[in-house]
Parts: structure tokens; C-alpha cells; sequence
């Protein structure tokens, strides 16, 4: 199964994802990985971050596609925009399920909130404001992909509401 988990920040996709038992993928991870191994696109991406802007969307989808294991993943939080979504279909990563883990913004805020206030040390995107500034972003830019995959048919839409084990049920179901 090739998958790709969706949802806000908050919503428990990186949870779901090392739950599932697939290859759990982070472009981020991947993109470092290319830059210290020196391939091509790992170059190409190194003087885009030394010059501290974004690594265009057809360098990562490059690179992630470099690395993808030809049957089983799952892709947490990518693609973020329509636009990473296509380039991924147009470079031939064929996905054949997207689950969104829908979670309400109140509950998103009190997760992050409750995090910070759990660690030693909170991290400075996990107050309230930045959180509901991250929301925004991810309501204008990344819930669209959503959109995207349901007209492909690929969609499947779970609660992110309460445990852990329960919103895993309702992934598995929505599986199949």
C-alpha cells in the first residue's frame, strides 16, 4: 500500500503513521539524507537552503521519489500543497489511498498546548497564537489537497477525536 496521511498539525499523523507498519517517509529526513550524500538533487537542494530559500516543490518530489520503496509507505503531511500533489502524480508516484485525519482547530490547540505544558522545555511554535497561525496555513494551503485526492477517488476521511488506539481503528477501517 502506498499512502499518504493528511490532517492539521495536531491531528496524530506521525502517531498513525509509525502505527501503520509501512515505511514511515519525512521529506525532510530525505532531503538532509541527499544533501549529505551528494547526489544531484541533494546539490541542487544545498544551494537553495545555503541561500536560505525554499527548495523548490519539483526538487523534493525529485528527491522523494529517489527514495520511495516501489510498494509500501506511507507519506506523513506531504504533499502540503495542490501543487506538490500533482508534481508527485506527474513524476509517476502512484498513490493508492489518502486518509485525513480530520481534527477541530479547539482540539488541535489543546493538544499542542498540552504537549508544551508536559515538556521540560516547550518549543516556541507550541503556544496558542502560533499554533492557530499554523492552522490558518494549513487551512489555506494543505486542506485543498484533500480536495485534490477525494476527485481522484482516493480519499477516505477518519475523526482524529480521541485515543490514539481509537482514531488507529478508524484508519484501519477506512483501509480496509
Amino acid at each position: 500500500m502506498r499512502l499518504v496521511l493528511l490532517g492539521p498539525p495536531g491531528a496524530g499523523k506521525g502517531t498513525q503513521a509509525q502505527r501503520l507498519g509501512l515505511a514511515h517517509l519525512s521529506t525532510g529526513d530525505m532531503l538532509r539524507a541527499a544533501v549529505r550524500d551528494g547526489t544531484q538533487l541533494g546539490r541542487q537542494a544545498k544551494a537553495y537552503m545555503d541561500a536560505g530559500e525554499l527548495v523548490p516543490d519539483t526538487l523534493i518530489v525529485g528527491v522523494l521519489v529517489d527514495a520511495l520503496p516501489e510498494d509500501q509507505f506511507v507519506l506523513d503531511g506531504f504533499p502540503r500543497t495542490v501543487g506538490q500533489a500533482v508534481a508527485l502524480k506527474r513524476a509517476g508516484c502512484e498513490i493508492d489511498r489518502v486518509v485525513q485525519i480530520e481534527t477541530p482547530d479547539d482540539e488541535v490547540v489543546r493538544r499542542i498546548a498540552g504537549r508544551a505544558a508536559e515538556a521540560a522545555v516547550a518549543r516556541a511554535d507550541d503556544n496558542e497564537e502560533t499554533v492557530r497561525a499554523r492552522l490558518a496555513v494549513y487551512h489555506e494551503q494543505t486542506a485543498p489537497v484533500a480536495d485534490f485526492y477525494d476527485s481522484e477517488g482516493l480519499l477516505r476521511r477518519v475523526a482524529g477525536t480521541g485515543s490514539p488506539d481509537d482514531v488507529h481503528a478508524r484508519i484501519r477501517a477506512a483501509l480496509g
